[in-house]
């Protein structure tokens, strides 16, 4: 069979034949679109968004709720703290009652009886005092002090200026709170002795 005198010059010239190129790559546009992935379903997308959202709301109430109930119940202890904050110290004064009225209901009493009474009534009473970390403050002969002390009046004194020279009623401490301030005379120089020491 005889060659092509075309062909025969493009092999001895080193020249490939010509390939046929197929349609696809003839058309660039038909490639691509054959490539692409298909279109997501919006409507299964939509399902999705709305279940996780409903999830989201129903995981927002639950802890809404669980925050209001721990919100009631933390209303409810303080309330009850606060209403029987006193329940301890309570009970150790009925023991002081009790013994007022056992002084008190003893028949043909005499000073000496009654004076014996009071003073197991107080040591009760200091008792429950220790108990709810009630002290006193009785400042004789201690330096003024005015976030504890109330002063009524102030008194000449051999004692260095601002020393407390009478205690006209005790003050208490509840813990470090001041209770109630001791009412107190607080010392000052002698008019003597001022004038002498400004003279000197």
């Amino acid at each position: 069979m005889s060659k092509n005198p075309d062909q025969s010059s493009q092999v001895s010239a080193g020249v490939e034949p010509a390939v046929p190129i197929p349609s696809e790559a003839a058309d660039p546009g038909a490639a691509l679109q054959a490539a692409a992935d298909p279109a997501p379903d919006l409507g299964a997308l939509l399902r999705k968004a709305e279940d996780e959202a409903a999830g989201l709301k129903d995981a927002w109430l639950r802890a809404r709720a669980e925050t209001e109930n721990v919100r009631k119940q933390a209303q409810n202890d303080i309330s009850k703290a606060y209403k029987y904050a006193v329940e301890r110290f309570a009970q150790e004064l009925l023991t002081v009652k009790d013994a007022l009225e056992l002084t008190l209901a003893t028949p043909a009493s005499s000073i000496e009886t009654l004076k014996d009474g009071v003073e197991l009534t107080l040591k009760n009473l200091k008792a429950a005092f220790d108990k709810a970390q009630i002290s006193e403050i009785d400042p004789l002969n201690e330096k003024y002090d005015p976030h504890r002390h109330q002063a009524m009046t102030m008194l000449e004194s051999d004692q260095p200026a601002g020393t407390v020279v009478q205690v006209f009623q005790k003050g208490y401490l509840l813990n470090d709170r001041v209770l109630r301030p001791a009412l107190v005379a607080v010392a000052k120089a002698r008019e003597g002795a001022a004038s002498g020491q400004s003279g000197s």
